[in-house]
């Protein structure tokens, strides 16, 4: 029998299970995981880490409040600067190397210029670039001016999640799906195809998928799909930051072979890319290649060498949900990134795993279901 018990082997589960055994050694944990781990959107995305609900603070202002939207910024920049303090960067590719938010429109431009004095009275280190100087420095033409944000940077989340577990010492069981929950004495018993673990508390990380095992749920994440590409490498990195563009629908990285990394493109096909379906399109992947080309042109040479698609947990007001599981007391599930799951993760497992352990966590109202608006938490249309 586990003391506890994580569902769910991406970013959040590994992170929590990290960070109940920092807190409490002598616990007992144990990880369960339908796959491999990293398997699901955790390990499918470019590895950016970003700071805010959207990197776009006077946008998160609006929705969420100027004081929600500030401590939302001061949640993530904690969440890099444990990534960077409590681990050992080189086991998961840490790239120092800031991020650029860049602007889709002359409002979104507007927008995120008239930002940097307000995060600059914050302490958030923000610079505005214009569009010739953002060209410039990426070697590409058309983008418009945006933010340099020097706290931005990227990593391997594959790496991240594997390292998490590892230093957990939890007993990690993949391709363990747990199929029921159950109450059971002081405790829970978690129904898998092969047995059933026992277990005092249990967390629920899964995200896009809390809705197949806890179905009341789907009022707070829906499934959401995300498509990426790969091209061959380039020969050269012209690109040294991750570029978060046009509100953040396309992003953008170049590894250090010069492979680029691409995804985006969904708000072009919105009604396509909600489900559980994991596949490519051919639509959706041509408008990666068409931005690509439009933004690089050098890039018209270069053969695309892998593409790929990932389920991601969208909330209704675009922040994560967390709250109790019904009739398991001091048991929690974490759902609804809504794509912002690695700018989150590491700071929200130390949350999850003070929830755990009883205590009260610094942050919590920000995420808790029941501290959220009627209408923030209103059901999809």
């Amino acid at each position: 029998m586990a003391d506890i018990a994580i569902v769910g082997g991406g970013v959040i589960g590994c992170a929590t299970a990290f960070w109940l055994h920092r807190l409490r050694p002598q616990l007992r944990l144990i990880l369960l995981e339908a796959g491999a781990l990293a398997d699901g959107a955790s390990g499918r995305n470019a590895g950016f880490i970003l700071p805010g609900a959207s990197a776009d603070f006077l946008k998160d202002c609006s929705r969420y409040g100027e004081t929600r939207a500030r401590r939302l910024w001061q949640f993530t920049r904690e969440n890099r600067t444990l990534l960077v303090r409590e681990l050992d960067p080189r086991a998961f590719d840490w790239e120092d190397s800031g991020a650029l938010i860049v602007a889709g429109s002359a409002e979104e431009e507007k927008r995120l210029q008239e930002a940097v004095s307000w995060l600059r009275s914050d302490g958030a280190p923000a610079i505005f670039l214009s569009a010739a100087e953002i060209n410039r420095r990426l070697r590409a033409r058309g983008y418009r001016g945006g933010l340099y944000l020097p706290e931005g940077g990227c990593l391997d989340p594959v790496a991240l999640v594997r390292y998490l577990a590892d230093r957990s010492e939890a007993l990690v069981l993949t391709h363990h799906p747990v199929l029921a929950l159950e109450p059971c004495g002081d405790g829970v018993r978690l129904e898998t195809p092969y047995g059933s673990v026992r277990a005092g508390q249990v967390l629920l990380a899964l995200n896009a998928y809390l809705p197949r095992l806890l179905p009341e749920t789907a009022a707070y994440v829906r499934p959401v799909r995300a498509q990426m590409l790969a091209t061959e490498p380039a020969g050269r990195r012209w690109v040294p930051c991750p570029v978060y563009s046009h509100d953040g629908f396309f992003y953008l990285r170049q590894l250090a072979d010069g492979t680029l990394l691409l995804g985006g493109a969904r708000h072009l096909h919105l009604e396509e890319e909600v489900g559980y379906e994991d596949a490519t399109t051919e639509a959706l992947q041509a408008d990666l290649e068409r931005y690509l080309h439009a933004y690089f042109p050098q890039t018209e040479g270069l053969r695309i060498q892998c593409r790929w698609s990932g389920t991601m947990g969208f909330s209704p007001d675009g922040l994560p949900v967390v709250d109790q599981v019904p009739g398991l007391e001091g048991s929690y599930w974490a759902a609804g990134f809504t794509g912002h799951g690695m700018g989150y993760g590491f700071r929200m497992g130390r949350l999850l795993a003070e929830l755990l352990l009883g205590r009260d966590p610094d942050g919590y109202d920000l995420f808790a279901r029941s501290d959220r608006s009627a209408f923030a938490l209103e059901r999809f249309g």
